[in-house]
């Protein structure tokens, strides 16, 4: 089995503007999901608003650059991720097709084990 990253990227405005009616029928989404396909989710996370983000960025001569924010502005940004396991790219695809999502889409990308 190979591990694939599903990232989870939208509107950031949609959830901001939701309903709590809204975000916690999202929240129930995700738990079913998690539900349907525990097996094979070895980890996931929400993430916080890109508003929280902090960017660190190496100078050319040395050092770091930390600003706030993300690295680029964006209208859909990555808002979670969930890690599976998977036969081959179609499996994780399958998986990923059945992620709830609002505004945006899921991106499947292959973990590349350098470790």
């Amino acid at each position: 089995m190979s591990q694939y990253l599903v990232l989870i990227y939208g509107n950031e405005a949609w959830f901001a503007d939701a309903s709590p009616e809204d975000q916690a029928q999202l929240h129930k989404e995700h738990q079913e999901f998690g539900a349907r396909h525990g097996a094979v989710i070895i980890g996931g996370n929400a993430l916080h608003p890109t508003s929280t983000a902090t960017s660190v960025r190496p100078e050319p001569g040395g050092g770091h650059t930390v600003t706030d924010g993300a690295f680029a502005e964006t209208k859909e940004a990555l808002g979670g991720y969930y890690l599976v396991e998977a036969a081959d790219l179609d499996q994780a695809v399958a998986i990923a097709q059945d992620v709830p999502t609002r505004s945006g889409g899921v991106e499947v990308r292959p973990v590349w084990d350098v470790m």
